[in-house]
């Protein structure tokens, strides 16, 4: 994929010199009355969400969608007006940038998307040449918040964070169950996200003090119908470990193929992609789901805003199970809240007071674990904590933290033959 982001000439992060000087009066008029103006009750926000629902990531992106699609009832009882316009990459760069065009000519006031990080770049440029606010629900590419852009922001961890945190989990995770494994074997996807974890794991696995060693590093393409080369050459490493980052299809296949070629290593463990904890994962494989871990940000159950997220969901979706789609939908929705809620403190959607009250969210009422939702300079929230999800009965269960546990962590995993 050529997504690459140029960074805009100048200090004014490619806005123009009107939008540049429209922008510094906001801020200023905002600084001068100490506060934001009041929010103006007849007024309604037009969020555009992109998300690829067709082609390779249909499944997800049509996940996310359901997040989109149940907001504008929930946010409304909390006192947001938002209206949903919705756009479908095909999960192809190319169309995403022109989606995000017309969602802007549409009337959009920001950009909610858009789940793969080449095509969250793509519309991140079309954000910034336009002045919009692009609010990421799930990209985790580093470089996304590191172009120097002034109009991106993501309330969802960096690859370098979900693999310091997922290799964290895994210490704690083997200091739980007495096993440790004394060699791993990584497997990855070779596209943006894939490789931006690859990235982030050669630059970071090295200064974790990890107890196993990595005895090779395997891609694929995600667009394969086949892993039994990639599967084969894991398995003739030897390697007790299998850490993967994978999307649903291709999580299938991984796992087809190792039950087919009888390779048990002691678990499979994801620092933080998806695909184990999917709903289409489940249904495919069955019990051969179970066991897989994922590491990475997990929603509060005990949260008031899960609470009437599943019921909305459930009752919007009464044949689907809300465990298998809650992590999309929660960090689309929060997206979505997040950018309501500057539009509510800012009173307006014009694109510079909206851009200037997404610098100062401060948002506690949420569905993720952790801290209230808050970002950087550089539009990136640091805050994301993440927690060990195993699939225990198909479905995703949080296992540690300990606190926060379901129930105990299983590892070693049980053979494929020894599964009920």
């Amino acid at each position: 994929m050529n997504d690459d982001i140029n960074s805009k000439n100048g200090s004014t992060g490619g806005l123009t010199r009107r939008q540049f000087g429209t922008a510094a009066a906001a801020v200023g008029a905002l600084a001068a009355f100490g506060r934001a103006p009041a929010f103006a009750q007849g007024t309604t926000l037009k969020v555009g969400v992109l998300l690829p629902r067709s082609g390779l990531l249909a499944q997800a992106g049509q996940a996310c969608q359901r997040g989109a699609e149940i907001a504008p009832a929930i946010l409304g009882e909390l006192g947001y007006k938002v209206e949903i316009l919705s756009a479908d990459t095909e999960s192809n760069v190319d169309v995403a940038r022109s989606r995000a065009e017309k969602l802007i000519n549409d009337g959009a006031n920001v950009i909610i998307g858009a789940f793969d990080s080449g095509q969250t770049a793509a519309a991140a440029q079309v954000c910034e040449q336009r002045g919009i606010p692009l609010v990421m629900n799930i990209a985790a590419a580093d470089r996304l918040t590191e172009q120097g852009y002034k109009t991106v922001f993501r309330n969802f961890p960096t690859s370098t964070m979900l693999i310091t945190n997922g290799l964290a989990l895994m210490k704690d995770l083997f200091a739980a169950t007495g096993t440790t494994p004394k060699t791993a074997v990584f497997l990855h996807a070779n596209d943006t996200f894939g490789m931006a974890n690859r990235q982030a794991m050669d630059a970071f696995f090295p200064k974790l003090d990890m107890p196993f060693t990595i005895v090779d590093s395997i891609s694929y393409d995600p667009k394969a119908q086949d892993l039994s080369v990639e599967v084969a050459k894991a398995k003739g490493t030897g390697a007790e470990l299998a850490i993967v980052t994978t999307r649903a299809n291709d999580a299938i296949m991984m796992v087809r193929e190792m039950v087919k070629q009888r390779w048990e290593p002691k678990g499979i463990v994801s620092p933080g992609s998806p695909g184990l904890y999917d709903e289409q994962f489940y249904k495919v494989l069955g019990k051969y789901a179970d066991y897989a871990i994922t590491n990475l940000p997990w929603y509060d159950p005990k949260a008031e805003l899960t609470k009437r997220v599943e019921a909305a969901f459930k009752k919007q979706y009464p044949n689907d199970r809300f465990e298998g789609y809650a992590f999309n939908v929660a960090f689309t929705l929060e997206a979505i809240l997040v950018a309501a809620d500057a539009f509510k403190r800012a009173g307006t959607a014009e694109p510079a007071a909206m851009l200037a009250a997404l610098r100062q969210t401060n948002l506690k009422d949420k569905m993720m674990v952790g801290p209230a939702i808050t970002f950087d300079e550089k539009g990136q929230n640091t805050q994301l904590i993440s927690a060990c999800v195993q699939n225990r009965n198909l479905r995703p269960t949080v296992v540690l933290p300990k606190e926060s546990a379901e129930m105990e962590p299983v590892f070693p995993a049980p053979g494929w033959g020894k599964r009920g």
